[in-house]
């Protein structure tokens, strides 16, 4: 496996698994070090005070039994013999079960194995550490050259050496090395090292817990937070995208509402001329006939004449007042929406005489001027083409709240028509989308040959921030 491979799978592991291998390793090597210095001081410190004690215990029976090791270099029969009666039988019988006297020069003058004595052997480490003046101790294998006998006992012992002074000078003179029986040390030193391991386990796993509580709880706040902060940039994300649709849709609706704004002076344009302007030239032509300028016409002549124009041009001010009244809005920006609906269904009521139903539900308080003309205009607009198209039969207008949108329906009971052949530049039903639209609602058209339904729907929460 690959380097990348591995620490990316590494990084990919939460920050507590993380601390639980690598502190747990840093961890279990802290405490082996850790155990094992201490363990070592707990050795050394009990089999040098061990020593210490057997030392000058075996020192307060040997000394007064020594002659004058500075003067001489050999020791005599009675010496030996009071020697061997104290390690064979004496008080050192049992504790002792080796003992060497040893001169500077590495000669042995005195041992409990009487093939070992006059025997010299190159002084040893230990041997001379112990004639400058310091005592020694072993615990362990037996490596001195001279101690084959005592390595083939197979036993526990402690390896002693242990300086001779001369009183009055304090000068180390001779040097004895013995070996103890160490059942009980042993045991005595296996129960400390268990104590000393089982203390510095303790302290380091209850470290450890510590450590991994608090590492978990911060890993804890660290996933949480991650994970809210993954909603929140998810959130932002979709929000965004919303953003650029809705970027989108209203600049499609600004260029449709310039289309539309163009598309409605052109047809008001038609409109004036069409009809009233058509009204007005027919009168001013009458107005300059023969009828009216030559004098022999016939009062009577002249009269009919003068009320066919001003016919003409009272329907030509009729036309004008209609197109005007199609234009400007009634004043529905401090109305309610209960009374915006009624004055456009009122309004058609007037205009056309046919009947609509009304139904109302709980409304919003709070609508913006913009959506209360978006709804009159789309009520408006449904009513005149259900009246144009399906011939005013049952007609009627619904106005209810569908999880948090105020949905408006116009229906009639009319034949339907095709939606497809709604013409996309049209002022009607295509200018009422893009108007809905443009303010983040939806438009909807259900036809049948039972009749049509035109749905319109628009966020109460929106309508009141704008407002």
């Amino acid at each position: 496996m690959k380097l990348s491979a591995v620490l990316d799978r590494w990084n990919n592991q939460s920050l507590a698994r993380q601390f639980l291998l690598a502190g747990g390793l840093v961890s279990l090597a802290a405490m082996l070090l850790v155990g094992a210095f201490v363990t070592s001081l707990i050795e050394a410190a009990v089999t040098r005070n061990s020593a210490a004690s057997t030392a000058l215990y075996v020192d307060s029976i040997i000394a007064p039994l020594l002659p004058d090791m500075k003067t001489s270099n050999t020791l005599d029969d009675a010496t030996t013999r009071a020697l061997d009666e104290t390690f064979n039988q004496g008080a050192l019988g049992g504790k002792i079960i080796s003992f060497r006297l040893w001169r500077a020069d590495g000669t042995v003058l005195y041992s409990t194995d009487k093939d070992m004595v006059g025997k010299r052997f190159g002084p040893s480490e230990d041997l001379q550490q112990a004639f400058s003046g310091q005592m020694v101790a072993h615990f362990g294998p037996i490596e001195d050259q001279e101690s084959e006998t005592e390595r083939a006992l197979q036993r526990p012992l402690l390896e002693i050496y242990n300086p001779i002074l001369q009183p009055w000078s304090g000068e180390v003179v001779a040097v004895t090395e013995f070996y103890e029986v160490a059942d009980g040390f042993q045991q005595s030193l296996y129960q400390a090292q268990l104590r000393s391991w089982l203390a510095v386990a303790g302290v380091t796993l209850a470290f450890f817990l510590l450590l991994s509580a608090i590492v978990f709880r911060g890993s804890r706040m660290i996933d949480n937070q991650r994970a809210a902060l993954k909603q929140r940039v998810a959130e932002l994300s979709e929000l965004l995208a919303q953003n650029k649709a809705l970027h989108a849709r209203a600049q499609r609706a600004s260029q449709r509402a310039t289309a539309l704004n163009e598309s409605y002076l052109r047809r008001l344009g038609a409109d004036l001329h069409d009809g009233p302007a058509q009204l007005v030239a027919y009168a001013a032509l009458r107005v300059d006939s023969e009828t009216l300028t030559d004098p022999q016409t016939p009062a009577s002549r002249r009269e009919e004449e003068i009320i066919s124009i001003k016919a003409r041009l009272d329907e030509a001010m009729d036309e004008i007042r209609s197109i005007c009244s199609g234009l400007v809005l009634p004043q529905i920006e401090t109305a309610e929406l209960p009374d915006v609906l009624r004055r456009a269904v009122n309004a058609h009521r007037q205009r056309t005489g046919t009947e609509v139903t009304l139904t109302m539900a709980e409304a919003p308080l709070a609508i913006s001027p913009s959506a209360k003309i978006c709804i009159y205009r789309f009520v408006q607009e449904a009513l005149n083409n259900s009246f144009r198209h399906g011939g005013g039969i049952g007609q009627a207008v619904r106005q209810t709240i569908r999880g948090g949108n105020v949905v408006i329906e116009v229906s009639d009971a009319g034949s339907g028509f095709d939606p497809d052949a709604i013409r996309p530049g049209g002022l009607g039903l295509a200018g009422l989308r893009e108007r809905i639209e443009s303010l983040g609602g939806t438009f909807n058209i259900t036809t049948s040959s039972t009749g049509t339904t035109v749905q319109m729907s628009l966020n109460v929460q929106d309508m009141e921030q704008a407002s």
